[in-house]
């Protein structure tokens, strides 16, 4: 796998005097001459890019409220000792030469790229995630494609989890499944023989004690919650070894309810004790309902038309019993695939996760 990024900063916009020029491209023509014409383009706001940017600052708190970065590019370079809260989405983020400082990004469409970054701690939601020369990096993370680290050591990941009212939706608006995070599946592009450059973060680790709360007045104004149970994202296990030899598998078929009964079906399961190890959101074939259905493929074939499937795997002794039974009691008019038996559940596991790797690119 290759690396998708090169160094180093974008150069600078022009000067005033080459801005004034541009600006001054669009002036009435003089008498006799033909006006040029005005195009939409023209019209728009223009982009400050001092507006999407954090340069040069120490020992401060800074931050975007949501709807002040809409979807724009941001940069992030040389701070020490800050506190950085991106609160919105955003098309692309560089963090360069960050120290001891702890960030707040929120659903980023495109990719985050840390290069020469150490001690830092971070909340990330992305499609891509790459570091480059980083040192000490403690990231509770969601990323729908596989993250990559290069040159990169001490990397400690944890799973995304977070709230505030305006999350949800900005995720859709940067184009992200709250069910798609392969957080703990890294890729070391430079693996060194006999050691390990990366981990995960204790299961018992909150977030609020890695990037804590803001402080300034201004940012306060969010409405956060770090508990577990309120995250946007589903908390899942992951690459952690699972407690038991049996798993569930639970597939939601596209509706108007479908993240909602998904959700429900987690909280009524966990709050059983049960563990959520992975979630799943991408779209099914035919093709792809009889490898991964079996026989029982027939049955939801014409659901596949409406749209993506999301799909939970349940880790526990008793998990298939026990979601067969909630699935019964608590969605009785919704068509959902569940493991049929322990000896089948562990193959339905495999026959939809590969699929949806193969489907992903992963």
């Amino acid at each position: 796998m290759g690396c998708f990024f090169s160094r180093r900063r974008k150069p600078a916009l022009g000067g005033p005097q080459q801005q004034q020029q541009q600006a001054g491209a669009g002036q009435d023509a003089a008498p006799g001459e033909q006006k040029a014409p005005q195009y939409s383009w023209d019209l728009r706001a223009k982009v400050d890019p001092k507006d999407y940017t954090f340069s040069g600052l120490k020992d401060e708190t800074v931050g975007r409220l949501p709807g002040k970065v809409a979807g724009q590019q941001f940069v992030i370079q040389d701070c020490e000792n800050c506190k950085i809260y991106i609160f919105d989405h955003s098309a692309t983020i560089t963090v360069d030469d960050c120290v001891n400082c702890q960030i707040f990004l929120g659903p980023i469409k495109g990719s985050v790229f840390f290069r020469d970054c150490k001690d830092c701690k971070c909340v990330v939601a992305c499609q891509q995630f790459r570091t480059r020369d980083c040192r000490k990096l403690e990231v509770f993370l969601c990323c729908a494609t596989q993250p990559i680290i290069e040159s990169s050591t001490g990397m400690k990941f944890g799973c995304f989890q977070y709230y505030y009212p305006e999350l949800a939706l900005q995720f859709k608006d940067a184009g992200l499944s709250i069910f798609n995070n392969t957080w703990s599946n890294i890729h070391d592009f430079t693996p060194v023989s006999g050691e390990n450059n990366w981990g995960l973060l204790p299961e018992t680790a909150a977030v609020q004690d890695y990037v804590p709360l803001p402080s300034s007045e201004e940012l306060k104004a969010v409405r956060i919650s770090t508990d577990a149970t309120k995250s946007i994202i589903p908390v899942t296990r992951g690459q952690r070894q699972k407690n038991s030899d049996e798993s569930c598998l639970a597939v939601f078929f596209a509706g108007d309810y479908t993240t909602a009964n998904a959700r429900k079906l987690i909280d009524e399961m966990t709050s059983k004790g049960f563990q959520l190890v992975q979630t799943k959101e991408v779209v099914m074939k035919a093709e792809d309902a009889h490898r991964v259905f079996q026989q029982s493929a027939s049955e939801f074939i014409s659901l596949l038309e409406k749209g993506p499937v999301v799909a939970l795997e349940f880790n526990g002794d008793g998990a298939v019993e026990q979601c067969r039974s909630t699935i019964n009691e608590v969605f009785s008019g919704t068509k959902v695939f569940v493991s049929e038996s322990k000896a089948s559940a562990s193959q339905d596991v495999d026959n939809f996760y590969n699929f949806a790797d193969m489907q992903m690119g992963m």
